[in-house]
This record gives C-alpha cells, sequence and structure tokens, in this order.
C-alpha cells in the first residue's frame, strides 16, 4: 500500500479482472458491468408501515448512489445479486414513481435482478422498469451471479445476503466497516442499500478482505 486513498482494488477471479468499488459495487470493466447486492428498495418504507418510526430517503440516497456509479463508470448493465425489493410496501406508489423517473433517465442501461429471497416475499418489481428477473445461478461467462453464496453453481460464484461488516480494532476503539469476503471459490458483496444492517465476518482459511471507509477501499493484512 502506498497511502493513497483507492476508489477500488483491481482482484482477478476466474480469469476476470474486476474492480472493487469503494461505494461497495463491483465494476467488470471487460463487460461495462456493474454488480450491486442487497440494495433493499422499500425497506424503511416496510418498517414504517408496521409502525416502526425510521427516516425517509433511502429511496432517493439509494438512487444518487446509482446515479454516482453510473457517472463514473461506463456501463451498460446493472446485475442486482438479490432483495432488489424488501417487501411488498416497496410496490407503494412514491416509491415505485421514484424508480421509474430514475428509470427514464437511464434507459438504456440494461438491469437484471437476480431472485433473494425477499424478492421471492415482495414479488417482482413493475413491469415498466423494463428488469429482466433471473433465478440464481445467473451465468455470464466463468461467473455464477447468486444471491446466496452457497448456491451450487458451476462458475465461480459473486453474492450477496450476509451483508458482510468487519471490525476492525484500535487503541481500544473499533469500527464496524462493511466489506467484501473474497475466497477461492465465491465473493461476498457488502450491502449496497442506504438502510441495510450489517453482519460481522470473520475470514477462514484463504479468504481475503477488504473494508470500505470514508469514500476509499483497501485490502486488510491476511493476520489482521
Amino acid at each position: 500500500m502506498n497511502g493513497q486513498r483507492q476508489a477500488h482494488c483491481v482482484v482477478e477471479l476466474a480469469g476476470e479482472q474486476l474492480w472493487l468499488l469503494a461505494s461497495k459495487a463491483i465494476y467488470w470493466p471487460a463487460r461495462k458491468m456493474l454488480v450491486i447486492a442487497d440494495i433493499h428498495f422499500g425497506k424503511a418504507a416496510a418498517f414504517r408501515a408496521l409502525g416502526v418510526p425510521v427516516p425517509r430517503g433511502t429511496t432517493t440516497q439509494n438512487l444518487l448512489a446509482l446515479d454516482a456509479l453510473l457517472a463514473t463508470y461506463a456501463c451498460e448493465e446493472i446485475v442486482f445479486l438479490g432483495d432488489f425489493l424488501h417487501a411488498r410496501a416497496a410496490h407503494a406508489a412514491a416509491t415505485v414513481a421514484a424508480m421509474l423517473a430514475w428509470r427514464a433517465r437511464h434507459r438504456d442501461v440494461r438491469l437484471t435482478v437476480v431472485r433473494g429471497n425477499h424478492d421471492a416475499h415482495a414479488g417482482d418489481p413493475a413491469a415498466a422498469l423494463g428488469i429482466g428477473m433471473v433465478d440464481e445461478p445467473h451465468q455470464v461467462g466463468k461467473l455464477s451471479f447468486c444471491h446466496h453464496p452457497d448456491t451450487v453453481a458451476p462458475g465461480y460464484v459473486l453474492a450477496g445476503h450476509v451483508h458482510p461488516v468487519y471490525h476492525l480494532r484500535a487503541d481500544g476503539r473499533g469500527l464496524r466497516l462493511p466489506c467484501f469476503l473474497l475466497g477461492r471459490q465465491r465473493a461476498i458483496l457488502p450491502s449496497f442499500g442506504a438502510f441495510t444492517g450489517g453482519h460481522a465476518v470473520r475470514p477462514a482459511a484463504g479468504e481475503r478482505v477488504y473494508v470500505t471507509a470514508d469514500a476509499a477501499i483497501f485490502p486488510l493484512p491476511a493476520n489482521c
């Protein structure tokens, strides 16, 4: 490491060069593809429907984060690794209207959703969004796009579901940072959504951790 802040780290998985982004997504330059896990549109609305007072505006935050990615990386397709919608509350008129307005600005970008466990309960998104819906594993070249990391697949698995975070401790203080967890046969992406929790992970032998913080990403030493 040279001490400079990095917006991405380049890794090779299944013979393909992929960029792990500080913005908690993967960019596949050869395919001009962005890969995003667990955006959970409508999660805050679902909580409010249950009487839980949570902040508004998370749909807007998610869409602005997508805008920022599309403004930075040449992109022909976004693949969402499941849990695109959190629950049926995501079909609320205001949420759908915001998503349709965003889609109108990005009609040239192909959208693919690999169905996750929340999508199964929420149902597919509005047909007007023009999203291709597929089941896991969704194979592209030597990569298998999944929601669940343990899905049996023919290629190297890119998955979400876990919302991985890593505990960094220094000087008696601790940080919970979103992370990518890379193993020999699979990689787990951090949750992209603005209103999602995190599950602390401990890397197994042979797994690498890349943490994101303050618009930077960096690999952790193996013994960290």
